[in-house]
């Protein structure tokens, strides 16, 4: 299932290339996560297009030297400037601050991460946990719940990040666009 997963994400032309340029970057712990990686597996489950519906790409990295709004700015802005021919939207995140912006934007406390898969663990739904990063053998998947239920679309709440609230409304939107998806709650 693993060697599927990551055949199946690099069918996206924008992952392929964001994954081959992330190491320009020269980022602390860097990972492609989140919705353009299970999005491209759910897409093409669905018989779309790899890239049909993706809102954006996320480049987490993990650098707890500069905590600022302004550090993590200028590291999106190199990301933008790198990926700009790609005609998509790629943010970075620094998962090392998270816990100082989190609550007030979300409305729930939220601890500091240790790394960037420490990040990862809590997403909200368990079957999105995922990241990939180049290495010396292509790429390394990483996958704490595995891929079973994203393939499957059972979408549970993840008991690291237990915020009702959020689940239901992301939920309900990976719903719209993805009809076969179900919650197990």
């Amino acid at each position: 299932m693993q060697r599927r997963f990551v055949d199946d994400v690099l069918q996206n032309r924008c992952n392929r290339i964001i994954l081959q340029r992330l190491g320009e970057l020269r980022l602390p712990d860097a990972w492609l996560v989140a919705g353009c990686l299970f999005q491209t597996a759910w897409n093409l489950a669905s018989g779309r297009a790899p890239q049909a519906d993706i809102r954006d790409y996320d480049l987490f990295y993990f650098d707890p030297s500069d905590l600022s709004a302004p550090a993590e700015q200028a590291i999106a802005a190199r990301a933008k400037d790198l990926y700009r021919d790609l005609g998509v939207i790629v943010e970075a995140k620094n998962q090392a601050r998270v816990h100082t912006w989190y609550a007030a934007w979300f409305g729930h406390p939220y601890a500091p991460l240790r790394d960037t898969r420490d990040g990862i663990d809590h997403f909200l739904v368990r079957c999105t946990c995922v990241g990939l990063r180049p290495d010396n053998s292509g790429v390394e998947l990483y996958a704490p719940n595995g891929l079973d239920e994203l393939y499957g679309g059972i979408l549970r709440p993840n008991p690291l990040t237990d915020h009702s609230d959020l689940f239901a409304s992301k939920t309900a939107s990976y719903r719209q666009r993805w009809p076969w998806l179900r919650n197990a709650l």
